[in-house]
């Protein structure tokens, strides 16, 4: 039996963030502006209290990378959380397919104890927003909280400046919902585990040997450009089952070869994106198939953005905004007072928050869609996740 009086011989404690042990460090680290700056990146599960969970988005427990930094100076601190928010942008747009708005969180959605909250906004097929990422400039208030001091160069003691940053498993259900359709997974060729996969078509053990000693020499070319290949000989499953099975798992290019491929030189090649197929020489394949692997990187990217800015209103009306809302979905760009009254009316009226204040928007002068009070840009709304 169980004795559930027992405590453990060490303490375990679950945390929903890292601010308190990484900042009671940093007290015993920082003496001197010689110490800084300390920049310090890790990965770590962590455990909220979600009332509704989903997967990959909203889960009691998750992994995530986070960062935290402390710096002598303000703008060093301002400049690191700016370097981060583009790190995470970068990585979205350019391995993950996925466009993302820039923007700047309001008071309201800043993370505690933030000066300034920089967020990456992506837009899913339902038309949902989800916060993809986000970097934040804390000043010094964590500093303050744990008196985190250090001598300046100038001599004088001051509490350092701090940022941290961080994304989660959320992104896996970024990808999913971004991408996918009704046969699966469809996987950016940037991020997916094996770019190509090649099945055999055959009917006797010779008929695959002799396949196999092509699809060698295909293979090795393919690995030679850096693509990720995997060869599927499996003997257990029929070639169309292996078809289907790639297809559900999202693997980018999918190479098919047979006797009749192997006498007239030519092999069968599939886009997961498109589902086209069709038949090309076997010489040069491997220059063919980088091509292809960019043109699909691309044409995700594409079709997502193309998606998203289609679903990108500006309304200048609470009419307008409560139609969009219901008949459109996806974000809402609105005029706004900036006051913390009228976001947090806007969210109980509509259920839609505040996603951010682009970083690119426009200085225009308009009025409050709810107030009727001045505004000098819009802002985006949208229901999310």
């Amino acid at each position: 039996m169980v004795d559930e009086t027992a405590k453990l011989e060490e303490e375990l404690i679950i945390r929903p963030t890292s601010e308190t042990i990484i900042w009671d460090s940093y007290r015993s680290w920082i003496q001197s502006y010689r110490d800084l700056p300390l920049l310090y990146n890790q990965w770590a599960n962590v455990v909220r209290w979600e009332m509704r969970t989903r997967l990959f988005l909203r889960t009691a427990e998750f992994l995530w990378q986070e960062g935290h930094t402390a710096h002598a100076t303000a703008q060093e601190a301002l400049a690191e959380a700016q370097k981060m928010h583009e790190v995470y942008t970068r990585f979205a747009e350019d391995f993950m397919a996925i466009p993302i708005i820039k923007g700047a969180k309001s008071e309201n959605e800043r993370f505690a104890g933030a000066l300034e909250t920089f967020t990456i906004e992506a837009l899913m097929q339902d038309g949902k927003a989800l916060q993809a990422g986000t970097s934040h400039f804390l000043g010094q208030n964590f500093a303050k909280a744990f008196d985190v001091k250090f001598a300046s160069k100038e001599g004088t003691l001051d509490y350092v400046w701090a940022t941290s940053w961080g994304v989660t498993t959320r992104l896996i259900g970024a990808l999913i919902m971004t991408h996918s359709d009704d046969n699966g997974l469809v996987l950016p060729p940037n991020l997916a585990p094996y770019q190509v996969v090649i099945v055999p078509i055959y009917k006797s053990e010779e008929e695959l040997s002799a396949i196999s000693v092509k699809v060698a020499e295909i293979s090795k070319a393919l690995r030679n450009l850096g693509i990720s290949v995997k060869y599927d000989d499996r003997t257990t499953q029929k070639p169309g089952w292996k078809f289907a099975e790639y297809e559900l798992k999202g693997v980018p290019v999918r190479l098919a070869m047979g006797p009749r491929d192997l006498e007239n030189g030519t092999i069968e090649i599939a886009r997961r994106d498109t589902l086209e197929k069709q038949n090309v020489s076997q010489d040069g394949i491997e220059k063919f198939v980088e091509k292809l692997l960019a043109e699909i990187q691309n044409n995700l990217f594409d079709k997502a953005k193309k998606f998203r800015d289609e679903h990108i209103t500006e309304v200048n009306s609470f009419e307008e905004f409560k139609n969009v809302l219901e008949h459109k979905t996806g974000f809402i760009s609105a005029h706004w007072d900036g006051t913390s009254e009228t976001e947090q009316k806007i969210k109980e009226l509509t259920k839609a928050t505040l996603r951010c204040i682009p970083l690119d928007a426009k200085e225009e002068a308009g009025v409050c869609v709810l107030t009727g009070k001045p505004s000098t840009k819009r802002v985006l709304f949208a229901k999310a996740y």
